[in-house]
């Protein structure tokens, strides 16, 4: 059992709060989509998923392959998603206790 998923997040989200249930929807959809096809390493890549006004903002620890990336897309895109094919793709960035010192 993998336990250290993604965090999940959404613009407004303390006053329309189907939009977390929705990217929690989305999230598991994606992940169906790489068992499907045999990708273990997809869950492990994932950091947050951030929906901002109807754009999926997918950020990850390691790069996703492009097909990881159409997991994403197609995921969005369902019934299930936004419906439209708005995702993006961004690193995680590091934690403010890891960034370098200010010069």
């Amino acid at each position: 059992m993998y336990l250290d998923h993604p965090v999940i997040t959404a613009t407004h989200s303390l006053t329309e709060p189907d939009r977390i249930e929705r990217v929690n929807r989305v999230y598991g959809y994606m992940v169906g989509l790489a068992d499907q096809a045999d990708n273990k390493a997809f869950i492990t890549k994932l950091a947050q998923l951030h929906d901002d006004k109807g754009t999926l903002t997918v950020f990850w620890h390691e790069p996703l392959t492009s097909e990881e990336k159409q997991f994403c897309v197609r995921a969005w895109q369902s019934l299930v998603g936004d419906g439209s094919t708005n995702v993006e793709f961004s690193i995680n960035p590091p934690p403010a206790s890891a960034a370098p010192p200010a010069p």
